[in-house]
């Protein structure tokens, strides 16, 4: 069986709590641990340059993607396990999510949320049967997911929207929730 990848959308920023970073480096640590490879937007700045810097010191595989016209703003990681360039950042989300096994969101701003809703959608849509997880870092997610209840409480979703998404606390739970669905 081919090892299983994760799929971390996540900030091009680092974020003012010093907390963001430090679960970055550790979700990192943790994909190469378990020998899973990180699928993320190939950018060597903010989380996402953490996250795959921690993977790489642990000795673990990376994929990064990153559209061409962002290669210079999000320093292009190119000494990734493999790095793919494309056009879109349309063709960046569906080149990470069709190399991926589950999707992990870190905190990050619209990007990030772009990310989040899209393989949510095609999730509700019967798209795909991919595991979404949310690391609620200090609670970054919470209003997040508030306004998935609130989508639902208004009628314009379902209740098992909320299903396709689980919010965890620490990169401890994450770990746990990952081996229970790559396993």
């Amino acid at each position: 069986m081919a090892a299983r990848s994760v799929c971390v959308f996540c900030g091009a920023r680092p974020g003012h709590d010093p907390i963001y970073m430090q679960e970055a480096n550790a979700v990192g640590q943790m994909l190469a641990a378990e020998g899973w490879r990180l699928v993320y937007g190939a950018g060597d700045v903010g989380l996402m340059g953490a996250t795959a810097r921690a993977v790489q010191a642990a000795g673990g595989e990376t994929f990064g993607v990153i559209p061409a016209h962002l290669v210079s703003w999000e320093v292009g990681k190119r000494d990734l396990t493999q790095y793919i360039v494309v056009e879109t950042m349309h063709e960046r989300k569906k080149v990470m999510f069709m190399n991926s096994d589950a999707i992990v969101v870190l905190p990050g701003g619209a990007g990030s949320l772009d990310e989040f809703f899209e393989v949510l959608t095609w999730r509700q849509l019967g798209l795909h049967q991919k595991p979404i997880f949310i690391l609620n870092t200090n609670g970054y997610w919470t209003p997040l997911m508030q306004i998935l209840d609130h989508v639902v409480r208004q009628g314009f979703a379902g209740e098992n929207v909320k299903s396709f998404v689980q919010s965890l606390e620490t990169p401890q739970d994450l770990r746990i929730a990952l081996r229970a669905t790559l396993s």
